[in-house]
């Protein structure tokens, strides 16, 4: 039986839903969708990244539903979606175009955020006919395209082949995380947050994160080690913004700058000092201020009209 999965009060304690639905991806693997907000208000879909689940976008999901529509869904074998047998980058962007096709009307197009692997989801899809047709802009939080083990922090040794080995032999760990116990917490918040993330975010986190299934962690462990989506980022063309925090151990601000660079079409890079890799727990209003501008700028009158 999986552990709850999140805080149950607090800023960070998820909403309820307006209602839910299953999206059913190509290879028939079932997705859990929640639906927020009004059903004529502008629309933003919002993809979790590795070991997350619907939860960890509590903060922007309470500060955008009074004027949004906010659909946020697991991914395979998160949160309340079961395993699947497929992982892979095809099959994240599968999943995206189904919630894409289940919760939008033909046409009709919306602000797409993706964090850590929610961010690799998003170029994954980038080139699909769906993704074009409902994306009208796309905002990257704490991710990368490629290289992700050789570039990760998390060891404190100089870069090399040694330290991209063991980084991958523990990210790719069969080990069960356990329960969320003090010690945990500690190494929760050195790998994936910033050094002064308050309690109440690393505890909210920890919860999330250690309520993932360990084969689940393993298997997209494995993806995320292969990784390389860069032709992919020339595909995104929707205007895009992206975020990073500059104490990101996961994924160093140096993918943000990468893609920033290589994105035929970036609007902006914002670089968030003393973040770690968390950054919509850690600095949620900076997160929300980057959706509402991009909804702002992007979704016009007759997007906000349509319904689902």
């Amino acid at each position: 039986m999986r552990r709850l999965g999140h805080v149950v009060s607090g800023p960070y304690a998820p909403p309820a839903a307006r209602r839910e639905l299953v999206a059913d991806s190509a290879d028939g693997a079932r997705l859990h969708v929640e639906v927020h907000g009004d059903e004529g208000a502008p629309a933003v879909v919002l993809a979790h990244g590795w070991t997350c689940s619907t939860a960890f976008w509590a903060a922007q999901v309470r500060a955008l539903a009074a004027t949004h529509r906010v659909i946020a869904y697991d991914q395979r074998g998160h949160g309340r979606s079961p395993a699947a047998r497929a992982h892979s980058t095809t099959a994240l962007a599968d999943d995206l175009v189904a919630v894409l096709g289940a919760t939008l009307a033909p046409g009709e197009r919306a602000v797409v955020a993706g964090h850590s692997m929610g961010g690799m989801t998003i170029m994954a899809a980038a080139g699909r006919p769906e993704f074009a047709e409902h994306a009208a802009a796309a905002l990257l939080c704490s991710t990368g395209s490629s290289r992700l083990v050789a570039q990760a922090q998390v060891l404190p040794v100089r870069a090399g082949r040694a330290r991209t080995r063991i980084t991958g032999a523990v990210l790719g760990s069969r080990a069960p995380l356990g329960p969320v116990t003090p010690v945990a917490r500690k190494i929760l918040k050195y790998a994936t947050m910033g050094p002064g993330s308050a309690p109440d975010k690393v505890e909210a986190c920890a919860r999330i994160v250690h309520a993932c299934p360990t084969g689940v962690r393993h298997a997209w462990s494995q993806v995320l080690a292969g990784l390389d989506l860069d032709a992919e980022v020339a595909r995104l063309s929707v205007p895009t913004a992206v975020i990073g925090g500059t104490a990101d151990r996961l994924t160093p601000i140096v993918h943000a700058r990468g893609l920033a660079a290589a994105l035929p079409n970036c609007v902006g890079l914002t670089e968030l000092t003393g973040m770690g890799h968390m950054t919509p727990v850690e600095a949620p209003e900076a997160v929300t201020r980057a959706v509402r501008e991009l909804t702002g700028l992007y979704l016009d009158t007759t997007d906000k009209e349509k319904t689902p």
